[in-house]
């Protein structure tokens, strides 16, 4: 067999950059060793699309791919016999602590890219969740701590609300609505098909060979793994021309009732809350579902993502807890109920988009936790850097510059290079 370009993977960033090739004219295939596109860390992913992020660059891309969710069937074009997924725009509601500078920084930032914000003093935050406790708890303790629980003086200075912000309800959904967009543009997916060694000739990437023994040819290949993608870069050789690499971390997200006599689903919103170390969004069934921040309280478990512990530990309990804290009438279930799956984080917790120093061999990878929302916008930029480089471009000389077509700024895809020194300016959180 033999394509214009192999995808691995066929989480949403993995379809997106196949579609994204497809519209180029490129004939690509998807190949997954799972059974379904965004059957993976996609689909458990909590699936929040929001503006702001810590840097620049990264703001830039997410609030592209705002305008690609909320025109979603616009973007990907065809009719799905699912039906399409749903944007459910609640707004983001970011508290401000000592943590995250006020929100100070992030705001000049939303005001150079022209993304809209407010402030909300404590009252009106009180007005808009009238459930939570906005007494400060910081800075985040494990719940084992004796000084869990117990407020610390005062109350939160009060948030920034990012109304272009929400979540969608059924990311694989989403994944398999762009599944169908390439399929008619001729690219295919290939599904329970492992990746077993990538093939080379001449100098150059030649395709793929998988654990059955199958040769697949194409010019082209890109690691789109997630969680498996360092493993892929190894497969490749190419880790050592990296100096950002890429690891497998074990998550937890709890799923639990919204307090009665409320309805986080119709009134709720995102919410990111670094004095409790969590986050937050509603759930369908008027549910909550809560997520870790990563505060450095806790212990990160670095795993081998074909060998981890798929089962909840005291973390899911941990973090319902701190949800409390600020929501006290949040009942805490006796049956966990939620997700436990993995990230693909880089060192410095931000994507490397990029190729490598195999030529031919791309990779769109340690995107899992914050870069959902930029799937639609992160496949078209891979496709502008494949079609760049495939052209003669020396990328790592000369960055290839990206057009964000709904805000007309462009991107230095240079800044996720592999070769990049570590960013100072991000959260190191899945904040971003």
């Amino acid at each position: 067999m033999t394509y214009d370009a192999i995808v691995i993977g066929a989480g949403i960033i993995g379809a997106c950059t196949a579609h994204a090739l497809s519209k180029r004219g490129y004939r690509t295939l998807n190949v997954d060793k799972l059974p379904a596109a965004g059957y993976g860390s996609t689909g458990s992913s909590c699936a929040i699309i929001r503006t702001h992020y810590s840097t620049l660059d990264g703001s830039a891309l997410a609030y592209e791919g705002y305008h690609a969710w909320i025109d979603w069937p616009g973007h990907v074009g065809v009719d799905d016999e699912r039906g399409l997924a749903v944007f459910h725009e609640t707004g983001c509601l970011v508290m401000k602590t000592a943590l995250n500078g006020y929100l100070e920084p992030v705001c000049r930032i939303m005001d150079e890219i022209g993304v809209p914000w407010r402030d909300l003093s404590p009252a009106e935050i009180k007005a808009m969740l009238p459930i939570y406790d906005l007494r400060r708890y910081g800075p985040v303790k494990p719940a084992d701590d004796p000084g869990f629980g117990t407020a610390t003086g005062g109350e939160l200075a009060g948030a920034v609300l990012f109304p272009k912000a929400g979540y969608i309800s059924d990311p694989q959904l989403a994944t398999h609505n762009v599944q169908r967009a390439v399929e008619a543009a001729g690219g295919a997916f290939l599904f329970n098909a492992e990746v077993a060694a990538i093939r080379r000739a001449d100098g150059r990437v030649r395709g793929i060979r998988l654990a059955d023994g199958r040769d697949i040819d194409a010019p082209v290949v890109v690691n789109v793994a997630g969680p498996h993608s360092f493993k892929i870069n190894e497969l490749a050789g190419v880790a050592a021309g990296m100096n950002i690499k890429t690891r497998a971390l074990r998550q937890e997200v709890a799923h639990v009732p919204s307090p009665a006599g409320f309805d986080f689903e119709a009134d709720g919103a995102v919410v990111s809350d670094s004095d409790i170390g969590c986050y937050s969004r509603p759930e369908l069934g008027n549910h909550i579902l809560i997520g870790s921040e990563d505060p450095e309280c806790d212990a990160r478990e670095w795993v081998d993502p074909d060998d981890y512990n798929r089962e909840f530990t005291g973390q899911w309990q941990t973090q319902v807890y701190r949800a409390a804290q600020r929501i006290p009438s949040l009942g805490i279930p006796n049956r966990t109920r939620g997700v436990v799956d993995l990230y693909d984080v880089s060192d410095d917790w931000i994507p490397i988009y990029d190729k490598s120093n195999l030529p031919g061999f791309y990779m769109a990878v340690g995107s899992s936790g914050n870069q959902f929302k930029n799937a639609p916008v992160a496949g078209e930029m891979m496709a502008a850097l494949i079609a760049a480089c495939e052209d003669g471009r020396d990328h790592d000389a000369e960055p290839v510059r990206f057009r964000l077509a709904h805000t007309g700024r462009e991107v230095d895809i240079g800044f996720y290079s592999r070769r990049r020194a570590i960013n100072r300016e991000s959260s190191f959180s899945v904040l971003g």
